[in-house]
Order: structure tokens, then C-alpha cells, then sequence
């Protein structure tokens, strides 16, 4: 009895040894998986953190380079930044009026009648043509400039003050020449958008050249960052000692100055002058600027997003346009691009403070 008791608690450690022994080959080969597992859970992050818009423009470049042949190529490319290059310029200040928790309505008015008066001035006043152009930015800024004082001194809110001055810009880009459209400009204003840099359109640069700068500004300079606190709340910003009114002001003189580079831009490349130029760009620009996922209620917004949803909307007309998708149909898929991208883009927001 003592020898069998000895042996067999002399093999229990034997036993548990070998079980171990067999069991590690087990547990070692379900290990082996892990590396795949971790580099699709860093991708699934990296998705995550991807804005919104971004992820809505690499899907939609994705479904229409497979529907139209004709989409990836270079010439379509340079064809889809120089026909919004306008609407892009005009999305710039209207992202920044946004960004301080007000709006402009009347950037395609505006556009309309700063182009009018540079046109009225050249062929029935006779004033050199650099002037004009001169002529026609100041008109811009000075509509800027009444929808800032309306909405800061006149208390006035900014969707009333600035659907006042598109209502007024708008009737007086019809009056200056009784609704008929002015033609030929000189040869170097049509270079404007005719000219190219390194094989990329002229109207192309200028308005990277306008998105970096903002940005710069946004970004760098303590008066860029002081719009994010105006917007986040006005009052807290003036206790800190920002003069917000003056600032306010500033952002609107800015937004009515890009529209007006815009209708310099659209001028040059119709060599026209159209009472109803810009008019019709509304929609486009504010759908811009909320798909870059800015915030209506301020405080919230970038130019990188906002370059972002120049190229959805831009990349949307243009796909719709190669399969023949019917003009009246088109309005509809903005609508949606719209619902989704600010839903993506809150979603994203969400987990990436989760």
C-alpha cells in the first residue's frame, strides 16, 4: 500500500506536466491569428478618425470612376476645380461668416452686382479697366460691410439683414443695365481663366491660393482663432476682450470681398456680364460649407472640410452630368449628399469622443 501510494503521488506532478505540455502547443497556435486581428482593428481606427466628409468623397470618387470611364482622368479633373472655382471662392467667406455663428445669403447677389457695376463702368463710363475691376471689388466689400453693421449695430439678425441686402443687390444688378447682359472684356482679363500654371488653370490657383490663406489665418494668427470664439459664445469672447463687433464686421467686408472675386472670376470666363450671375449659387455654397461639416450654430469649421465638400458638390454635378442623370433630378442628390454628410460627420464626431 505504501509502495502504490508512493508511486502514484510521485506520478501526479508527472500527469500535470504532461498536460501542460499538450496544452501549450494549443494555446501558442491560437495566438497565431492576433497580428491579422490587430492590423484590421488599426485600420477600422483609422477609418474612424477619418472626417466624415472625407470618407463620403472617397466613396463617391470610388462609385463614379466605376460607372463613367471618362471621370478619373485629368482633363475631368481640371474641368471640375476651374467650373467651381467661383463657387469655391464664395464658399471660402461664407465658412468664415458661419464659423462666427452668422450666415450670408447674399453672396450671389452680390456676386451679380459687383460684376454689373465693373462692366457698367468700363463700357458706358469708359473708365480704365483696372479701375473698374477696383470699382467692383470695393461694391462687394461694401455690401459686406452693410450686412456686418445691420447685424452688429443694427441688432438686426443675420439671415433678416442679409436677405435685405440680396434682395436690394439683386434689384439693383437689373437696374444698372435694365436686365441686359454686357460683353467683351479685354484679352488679359479673360486670361484669367484661360492662362495655366504648370498645366493647372489660372482660376484654379487663385482660389487654392485663397483656401490656403484662410487657412493660414484660421489656423496661425490670433485673430483667425478668435472667430472660433465668437462663434462658440459671443459674450464669453467680449469679456476676454476681443472687440467681437469689429471682428464681425471684418468677416462679413472679407465675404463680400470674395464674392466679388468670384464674379470677377465668372466675368472672365463668360467674357459677360450677367444682371443673374451668381444668383442661383446659394444653395451650392451653403451645402458646401455644411458638408465640410461646419456648424450653422458657429464655433465649428475648417477650409480643409470645406475644400472637402467643394469637391463633393463639385464631383456630384459632374458624375451626374457624364451619366446624363436628368438637371431636374440633380437638386435632389445634393439634398441627400447634404442629410448624409452631416450625419456621417456627426457620427464620426461621436466616436472619435467616445
Amino acid at each position: 500500500m505504501r509502495t502504490t501510494t508512493r508511486h502514484a503521488a510521485a506520478g501526479t506532478p508527472s500527469t500535470l506536466r504532461t498536460e501542460q505540455a499538450e496544452a501549450e502547443p494549443t494555446t501558442q497556435g491560437a495566438a497565431e491569428p492576433r497580428p491579422a486581428t490587430s492590423a484590421r482593428s488599426a485600420l477600422a481606427r483609422g477609418l474612424r478618425a477619418l472626417p466624415g466628409p472625407l470618407l463620403g468623397l472617397i466613396v463617391v470618387v470610388i462609385a463614379l470612376s466605376i460607372l463613367s470611364p471618362y471621370f478619373l482622368t485629368w482633363h475631368n479633373v481640371m474641368n471640375i476645380v476651374t467650373q467651381n472655382a467661383d463657387l469655391g471662392i464664395m464658399a471660402v467667406g461664407a465658412a468664415l461668416v458661419i464659423l462666427i455663428g452668422g450666415i450670408d445669403l447674399s453672396v450671389g447677389s452680390n456676386l451679380a452686382v459687383s460684376l454689373m457695376v465693373n462692366a457698367w463702368l468700363y463700357h458706358m463710363v469708359g473708365l480704365p479697366f483696372w479701375l473698374c475691376i477696383l470699382a467692383g471689388l470695393a461694391v462687394g466689400a461694401g455690401v459686406g460691410l452693410a450686412n456686418g453693421i445691420l447685424s452688429t449695430y443694427g441688432r438686426i439678425q443675420p439671415f433678416v439683414a442679409t436677405l435685405a441686402t440680396m434682395s436690394a443687390a439683386a434689384g439693383l444688378a437689373l437696374y444698372i443695365t435694365n436686365g441686359n447682359p454686357i460683353n467683351d472684356f479685354p484679352d488679359w482679363f479673360l486670361a484669367i481663366t484661360s492662362a495655366r500654371v504648370l498645366g493647372i488653370p489660372l482660376e484654379a490657383v487663385i482660389m487654392v491660393a485663397i483656401f490656403l490663406v484662410a487657412a493660414f489665418w484660421l489656423r496661425f494668427r490670433p485673430t483667425g482663432r478668435a472667430l472660433y470664439a465668437i462663434g462658440g459664445n459671443a459674450e464669453v469672447a467680449r469679456l476676454s476682450g476681443l472687440n467681437v463687433t469689429r471682428i464681425k464686421i471684418g468677416v462679413y467686408v472679407i465675404a463680400g470681398l470674395l464674392a466679388a472675386v468670384a464674379g470677377m472670376i465668372v466675368g472672365s470666363r463668360l467674357d459677360s456680364a450677367q444682371p443673374t450671375a451668381g444668383t442661383a449659387d446659394l444653395l451650392n455654397v451653403i451645402a458646401v460649407v455644411v458638408i465640410g461639416g461646419a456648424s450653422l450654430s458657429g464655433g465649428s469649421g475648417g477650409m480643409l472640410n470645406t475644400f472637402i465638400g467643394l469637391l463633393i458638390i463639385g464631383v456630384l454635378n459632374n458624375g451626374m452630368d457624364l451619366l446624363n442623370v436628368s438637371p431636374n433630378l440633380q437638386p435632389v442628390v445634393i439634398g441627400i449628399a447634404i442629410i448624409v454628410a452631416v450625419l456621417t460627420d456627426r457620427a464620426s464626431r461621436s466616436r472619435q469622443g467616445a
